[in-house]
């Protein structure tokens, strides 16, 4: 096969011994007698590339130089990189894409340039303001020395800077005082020794908007995470009780869907927004962008992923199916626009 590619998957393990994937043991009975192990992306996504006629395999990075060796070492036509860190430091996700470009070798998803400015959520947000979208004013500091301030009013929520997937923000992120704004900010700088960002509460809707292409992009249909369900008196974010603490009644009562209705102009406003704040942090091949809208209406970006998690039960791939992608189709168009746009980027160089 002509377009037959060796593509690695590219993930990043640390600190214990990643487990090798096993089969699914054949049954004797059709009866389920256990629930079946959840996937990993990387498994839906090898799958996906089989399917594609392609040769997938696995690189797990674990943080030594010898992995390193071996990635420089690879025959590979594409890495699929889905590394979020190296050696157990997430601010380290980008020098993975920055040791790839070095190689002058082809992955999916975002350089090292995107990766650093969404990480970044303080500079991300006056990238925003920069280029006129919407985002809660805020503020940022670490251990007493404001790095940015602007006029911002309670309730606050406070996160640190550059955790992702809601590291750092739970029921109690949401302060409307003096005394809790203070133990929120220590807690966060003892926790993660990182700086913090304080930024204005919104209340509204949870909307995130799956974008995916580079020269013209294109904005897939939105998802909504239902947070009217949580229980009283706790604050409607998506914080790690929501999102990974499977026994929380959080947990149990929210969930995501495509997002209902919408009037149309808000669709295409919100979708808008998305793609102005993908363009802003130079986000490549995918990502998602999470935004709140208000009951009057108003749309405010939270923050722009890159490399979003891309298993069959996320947002993303409910996103790509309301558009009527398989995942095996949302698999191959990543790979493609990888390709196509290492190949442009190449012929600009060379001239």
């Amino acid at each position: 096969m002509a377009d037959k590619l060796k593509i690695p998957i590219l993930y990043d393990t640390w600190g214990e011994e990643d487990a090798e994937i096993q089969p699914e043991p054949k049954r004797k009975s059709r009866k389920r007698t256990r629930r079946r192990r959840e996937k990993h992306d990387r498994e839906e996504i090898f799958e996906a590339l089989e399917k594609l006629g392609h040769e997938p395999s696995y690189i797990a990075l674990d943080g030594t130089d010898k992995t390193l060796s071996s990635l420089a070492k690879s025959d590979a036509d594409l890495f699929f990189n889905l590394t979020e860190a190296y050696a157990g430091d997430d601010t380290k996700e980008m020098h993975v894409a920055a040791y790839l470009d070095l190689l002058g070798r082809a992955y999916t998803g975002a350089g090292p340039q995107a990766l650093y400015l969404a990480q970044d959520k303080s500079l991300a947000k006056k990238l925003f303001k920069f280029h006129n979208i919407q985002s809660p004013y805020f503020a940022t500091c670490y251990r007493g020395r404001v790095d940015h301030a602007e006029d911002i009013k309670f309730p606050l929520i406070v996160k640190p800077t550059s955790e992702d997937g809601s590291i750092g923000i739970d029921q109690y992120s949401v302060v409307g005082s003096v005394k809790d704004l203070m133990e929120r900010i220590h807690y966060v700088q003892e926790e993660f020794d990182s700086p913090v960002l304080i930024e204005e509460y919104v209340e509204g809707r949870e909307i995130y908007a799956a974008v995916i292409g580079n020269y013209h992009p294109e904005a897939l249909p939105l998802i909504e995470l239902d947070l009217s369900k949580l229980p009283e008196g706790m604050a409607k974010v998506a914080g790690t009780e929501v999102k990974w603490d499977k026994d929380s009644e959080a947990y149990k009562v929210t969930k995501s869907a495509p997002a209902e209705d919408l009037e149309e102009d808000t669709v295409d406003l919100l979708s808008k927004t998305a793609l102005a704040a993908y363009h802003t942090l130079k986000l490549r091949d995918y990502g998602r962008v999470d935004m709140r809208l208000t009951p009057k209406g108003e749309i405010y970006v939270i923050e722009a992923n890159p490399n979003p998690w891309l298993s069959s039960n996320s947002e993303f791939f409910m996103a790509a199916k309301k558009s009527g992608r398989s995942y095996t189709d949302m698999v191959a168009e990543i790979v493609d626009l990888a390709r196509n746009d290492r190949r442009r980027r190449d012929r600009v160089r060379l001239g």
